[in-house]
């Protein structure tokens, strides 16, 4: 039997005290949806995620903490997004000005411009988005 391919890798913002703190709610259970830019998937070239993969979850140190398995991909305008996908965020948000709020602060941090290759890039209402639901299949 050939030896099975390894997941892919799932990873919650950059490597530091955000992503230990995304990778602590996905574990705990709190976190059951994440949201990405359409924008950073095309400036990688990297297809968009389908219901039914499975990517392995690397914590700051990039040791492999879980298996989640991806439930629902929606590409979607910002302004879209709705409230039950902003709380199941797991990161406390109660509105979705606040959950915004701190997206727009990661998406326009001096990481994330870098990572699209854009120093003035700027999220508006008709950004689009690619909203995940996910469920942990394996602890690791």
């Amino acid at each position: 039997m050939p030896p099975q391919e390894p997941l892919p890798i799932f990873e919650f913002a950059f490597p530091g005290p955000l992503r230990d703190r995304l990778v602590a709610a996905v574990l705990s259970g709190a976190k059951t949806t994440t949201t990405g830019l359409l924008a950073d998937y095309e400036h990688e070239g990297d297809p968009l995620p389908q219901a039914g993969e499975r990517y392995q979850v690397p914590a700051s140190d990039g040791r492999p903490v879980a298996v989640i398995e991806v439930t629902e991909v929606r590409v979607l305008r910002l302004a879209d997004v709705d409230l039950r996908h902003a709380v199941d965020e797991g990161e406390g948000h109660e509105t979705l000005a606040d959950w915004r709020a701190d997206h727009e602060t990661f998406w326009h941090s001096p990481e994330m411009r870098e990572a699209l290759g854009d120093p003035e890039f700027r999220v508006d209402d008709d950004t689009m988005v690619v909203t995940e639901r996910f469920r942990v299949v394996e602890r690791l």
